[in-house]
């Protein structure tokens, strides 16, 4: 295809979903590898984007627009489905912080983010933003303890 008729995002950093128009975070063909079928990752090429919006049923597209639906992943993602671990690595689930918070204390998110710290987290594979967990276990903790 002649790139003159390929429409590119302003500022790739800030990619924005075809299908919501929220923006997506950047990923590699590592974590594209280990999150989709193989057809699925090969249509999107080595660089893509995670749609992080939770309703929308895009789960990666690339720069020309290609988007590969979440029913193209290996397993449920968080955000997507909120039944997911929101820390893969280590099977932390929002159920667990809940946990945490009816019982007054901070063990189970404690441990995960000292886990999440080390070699032992995979994050790169794992995650389907190819990004560490603690960023969205810290947020959702506070938007659950009704903090800022």
């Amino acid at each position: 295809m002649n790139k003159a008729f390929v429409r590119e995002p302003d500022d790739l950093q800030t990619a924005r979903c075809p299908r919501c128009g929220s923006p997506g975070v950047a990923v590699g063909r590592e974590t594209l590898a280990a999150q989709l079928m193989p057809e699925a990752a090969a249509a999107l090429g080595d660089a893509a984007w995670f749609c992080p919006f939770p309703r929308c049923d895009a789960a990666y597209f690339n720069v020309l627009e290609r988007v590969v639906s979440v029913d193209s992943l290996r397993q449920p993602v968080y955000p997507k489905d909120p039944a997911a671990p929101v820390c893969p690595c280590f099977g932390l689930t929002l159920d667990d912080i809940d946990q945490d918070l009816a019982e007054g204390g901070v063990r189970r998110v404690r441990a995960t983010i000292e886990r999440a710290k080390s070699p032992e987290a995979c994050c790169l594979e794992r995650s389907p933003t190819g990004r560490s967990c603690i960023a969205d276990v810290q947020r959702y903790y506070m938007q659950r303890r009704g903090g800022s």
